[in-house]
């Protein structure tokens, strides 16, 4: 029809060779009863605004748009699709079976997480509410995913004639029941310190930063302080944090160490590291 179109035709039938009369009235009388159907429906449907109808003989929806031609940011519900998605596929988003296992894209989704939380949280100061809210609902959606990671453990059951029978029932796996809320904990007690620096006015930071910098951490902002220093109860108070902030590390690094001791190493992993990290 497009390219009956381009080339300079057109639907209207006046121009070109008419049927005689003796077909027109045969085609009248076999097609007189669809007529009137037809035109009620071209104009209840597809005139003046009205919707097509399919080619199935439903009709279309009137408002109905492509979710991929939609204004505005993604939904919390597109941005969960979109993360257990990637987890579903190993972080092979074309589906061609390339991706990693499930445990390790679900490690790497909670890994860039935080790098993009946190890798940008510089001054200390509290986190801004949206990027705390942000965590929170995002990790929760990854940490439910261990929910399902079970195993069979025994069970007693007692029946109605008041026989006792053990089972085998499915129960989270000990380990993640034992450590998913000890870091829940920790993760909360980690922005606690960081929300305690709300009221805090002895320091501050350089606008801007300072481009003169050349160490190490020149991207780092620049902290100001008074001409006479911290006073002594800030000091103090400093060091309780970094103190306490430590422990929170000390804690995280011991469940880390833990669960590495318990993970069954495939040969084949040990044997394709550079035989000098072997050493």
């Amino acid at each position: 029809m497009v390219r009956f179109l381009r080339r300079g035709h057109s639907l209207d039938k006046t121009g070109s060779h008419s049927y005689d009369s003796h077909h027109k009235e045969h085609f009248l009388r076999r097609s007189g009863s669809n007529t009137t159907e037809m035109h009620e429906s071209v104009g209840n449907g597809a005139g003046a605004g009205g919707t097509p109808p399919l080619p199935n003989g439903r009709a279309a929806a009137a408002g109905a748009r492509s979710r991929l031609g939609r204004d505005g940011p993604p939904s919390e519900l597109d941005l969960m699709k979109e993360k257990f998605a990637k987890l579903l596929l190993g972080e092979d988003m074309s589906g061609t079976g390339k991706g990693v296992s499930s445990a390790l894209a679900l490690s790497n989704a909670v890994t860039n997480l935080a790098a993009s939380v946190f890798g940008e949280h510089r001054k200390l100061e509290p986190m801004a509410p949206d990027t705390k809210e942000r965590w929170k609902r995002e990790v929760g959606w990854l940490l439910s995913v261990t929910d399902h990671v079970v195993e069979f453990v025994p069970t007693r059951q007692t029946a109605e004639n008041g026989t006792t029978m053990e089972i085998m029932s499915t129960a989270q796996r000990r380990d993640l029941a034992m450590n998913i809320p000890a870091l829940r904990k920790l993760d909360a007690m980690l922005i606690g310190y960081m929300d305690n620096f709300v009221d805090q006015t002895e320091f501050w930071y350089e606008k801007g930063g300072d481009n003169k910098r050349d160490d190490d951490k020149w991207w780092m902002p620049t902290v100001k302080v008074p001409s006479e220093g911290l006073s002594d109860v800030t000091r103090k108070w400093l060091q309780y944090q970094k103190e306490c902030v430590n422990q929170v590390l000390k804690a995280a690094m011991a469940i880390n160490a833990q669960v590495l001791v318990e993970m069954e190493i495939p040969e084949i992993y040990i044997e394709s590291l550079p035989k000098a990290m072997l050493c």
